[in-house]
This record gives structure tokens, sequence and C-alpha cells, in this order.
């Protein structure tokens, strides 16, 4: 009989009976879409991995814990056979034959009545790949297949401009330390849709050179503002795009929540009665040592890490930092925008308490193709900014944490 290509279908399981054998490796990577799709699962299996095991505490499958019968099928809609027994997946394919029961098999895909394609999903839609070569299936064909169309529709490449999807409103969206490639997901999608985009000078700048050329790049420090103070102004730009219909992009770097006054842009946009949405970032203060090769935290050195802005110096009457308290902590201290102000920083840590020989890391650039990492201690930190000509921005790490790791981990990549 001549092969012929398999036919796509999406199945609506939800609360009808679908039976899977075998709770190994292969069941646990299908049963959450199936726990997803609100499907009745009953898993028959004696044993089951910690995972799959979690899904039956916790209520999401039932499971019995035994080996496959006849019978186990009578009641299924759909079946998934994966289990290290030869001779009881062929009873159950041939059970699930007699019953018209759609089957998957996991050892022998030829013997089996319906395949799992490679699936994925963007903001609604679900792509499910399958080949339609029957001889020559290739699991990592289709998912590569699979992958590239997912991460087109994310970012927008696979969508006509005319065809995408515009909300009017402003999202505020987190970009990350620098490196474009750390934006979430969501965050690179709405640029993707965007009209307009005001973006921080410590945005990943990379990423508004990927923008189609209709989109208005608007540099948030060029906003003139007059009478205004800079961030009023930021904020009447965003609600003046968004009155006029557009999607507005306001693209920060790191975390719009972490030091980037996200919430003052929010606040305004809700008075003026403008729909926002907060993408949250990867924030610099743990990101960017971690790409120097620092961890912030490690079993037996600091069970703790604290993150302050170091913008304004201890003795300012501006500051809120309890310095004195932070210099009794043990754990990891790092510190933002403190480039300029470290060295009356390292004083009053040690006035009050810190060792001069704490070691201190400065991450340069982090994440980016001109990161550079400067070590010094609380003692010789403010020397080594001058001689090293430390700029901004920079991620100061103060605490036992910063040898730790191997120095090589900290040469950022070519």
């Amino acid at each position: 009989m001549a092969e012929h290509p398999a036919y796509p279908v999406g199945l609506r399981l939800t609360g009808r009976r679908v039976v899977v054998l075998g709770g190994g490796q292969v069941a646990q990577r299908r049963l959450p879409a199936l726990i997803a799709a609100g499907a009745d699962v009953l898993l028959v299996s004696p044993e089951a991995t910690p995972s799959v095991e979690a899904m039956a505490d916790a209520g999401e499958i039932a499971w019995q814990r035994r080996r496959y019968e006849d019978g186990d099928l009578a009641e299924a809609w759909y079946a998934l056979i994966a289990t290290s027994d030869a001779e009881a997946n062929t009873a159950a394919s041939a059970e699930a034959e007699r019953h018209r029961v759609w089957c998957v098999r996991s050892d022998d895909a030829d013997a089996a009545t319906a395949w799992t394609p490679a699936t994925g999903h963007s903001e609604g839609v679900t792509v499910a790949v399958l080949t339609t070569d029957v001889r020559g299936r290739d699991p990592r064909h289709t998912a590569a297949i699979r992958d590239a169309v997912v991460e087109g529709l994310r970012d927008g490449t696979l969508v006509a401009p005319h065809h995408r999807t515009r909300t009017p409103g402003v999202a505020l969206v987190g970009g990350g330390p620098g490196d474009p490639d750390l934006i979430t997901v969501r965050g690179r999608r709405l640029l993707a849709e965007a009209d307009v985009v005001i973006a921080d000078r410590l945005g990943p700048r990379d990423l508004l050179a990927e923008l189609p050329p209709h989109v208005e790049v608007i540099d948030a420090a060029k906003i003139p503002y007059g009478r205004f103070m800079a961030q009023e102004a930021i904020n009447n730009a965003l609600i003046e795009h968004a009155r006029q219909g557009r999607s507005v992009v306001r693209l920060k770097g790191g975390d719009p929540y972490v030091f980037g006054r996200g919430m003052e842009e929010v606040q305004a946009l809700a008075e003026a009665g403008i729909p926002c949405t907060v993408v949250p970032g990867i924030s610099s203060s743990i990101s960017v040592p971690g790409a120097a090769g620092i961890p912030v935290t490690h079993r037996g050195v600091a069970h703790e890490f604290t993150v302050v802005s170091g913008h304004v110096a201890p003795d300012d009457e501006r500051s809120l930092v309890d310095w004195p308290s932070l210099a009794k902590l043990t754990g990891t201290l790092v510190i933002l925008m403190g480039v300029d102000k470290i060295g009356k920083i390292a004083e009053t840590l040690v006035a009050h308490g810190k060792s001069p020989d704490t070691p201190v890391a400065l991450v340069q650039e982090g994440t980016t193709a001109a990161q550079r990492r400067v070590d010094a201690t609380l003692a010789t930190v403010a020397e080594t900014v001058r001689a090293e000509d430390v700029k901004p921005p920079a991620v100061i790490v103060v605490g036992a944490v910063v040898g730790v790791g191997p120095r090589s981990a900290a040469e950022p990549s070519e």
C-alpha cells in the first residue's frame, strides 16, 4: 500500500480521557501539554520520574501504579504509549486499533496511528510541524523549522507590517542589561509592533537598528523639556503619542521597576487614561555580575544579596540608603549607578565595620562587546577606578563572591 503523508488536525481534549502508558522522560515531556489542553489524563505505570510524580501529587493527572492491562484504553479518546516493554506497547497499540483510539508510540512511530508534531506557541497561535516524508522523518529538522517559525512570529519578521496586531497605548519594556539577545520574547515582539519607540541611553541600542524604517525612534535624553523636568517631559511624550492612536514602546535598560522610574511613568499614564503594559526585563544587578563570572549568591559564601543605588553619596541628605546597616551584612552588596561615588561609599562601609580587604569588582558595559571587569578592595577601589578610568555604566559588586569563580569566566566572549 502506498505511503501517504499524515493529515494534520487539532484535538480538543477538554474533559476527554487520555491514557498515557509509561511514566518516563517521554511522558514527562508530553504531559504538560495534555494537562494544559484540559484532558482527563490517566497514567498507567509502575514507576514515574519525580516530575511526573509531582503532577500526580498535585492532582493534575490520575496515576495507577501498575503495568498496562488489556482494557485500559477502552474509554480513551487518545493514547500515548511510552513504556520500555515492547510487548506491552504492541498489545496496547493493538487495543487502540480495536477501539479506534488514535495512538502515539514512542518506540515505533511507523506502527502508530498518530504522530506528535513539533509544537510551539506565540501569542495565541500554536505552530505544529509534521514532516511530509513518511520515510525520512527527522525530529531535529521539524523542531528546527518549528523554532524558526515561532521566533519569526515572536519578533514580527514573519508578519507583514500592515497585518501586524497594533495595540494603541504604551508598553514599558525592560530591555535587559545591554546584549540585545537578553530582552524578553514579549519585549521583542512589542518592539516589532511599535509605531514609536522612546528609548533610554542605557537601553539595548542594537535592537533599534532592527526596527522598520517607519518606526519613529526618540532618544529620551533629547526630548525638549523647557519648563518641565526631563521625566515629566518623557511622560508627556508618551501620553501625546498614545493619544494619537499609536503603539508606543518605552524601552528601558534592565527592568523598568529597578531604578528605572517605571512606576512614575505608569502613574502618569494612568492619570491620563492611557492603557499601559509593563514587560519585566533582566536586571543588570544580577545579569552583569553573572556575565563577569560572579555569582551574587554562593553556597557557604553568601546567603543574601542587596541591591542599592549609588547615585547619591552616603553623606548626602537626600540618601535613603542605610549604609551603616549594609556594612554589617555578611552577604553580597550590588551597587548600581555608583562609579563616581564609590570612593565615599567604600569609606563609609569601612567606617562602619566592613573590612578594608573586602573584594570589589566593577563590571563596565556588562554583557556587551565592550565588557570589562576591574577588581579591587574597599581600601583600593577609589584609586583603582581613577587609575583604570572606569566609566558608567558599571555594576559594582562588594563581597566574598567576587573571588569565587575562575577569573577566566569574567572575560567576555568574542
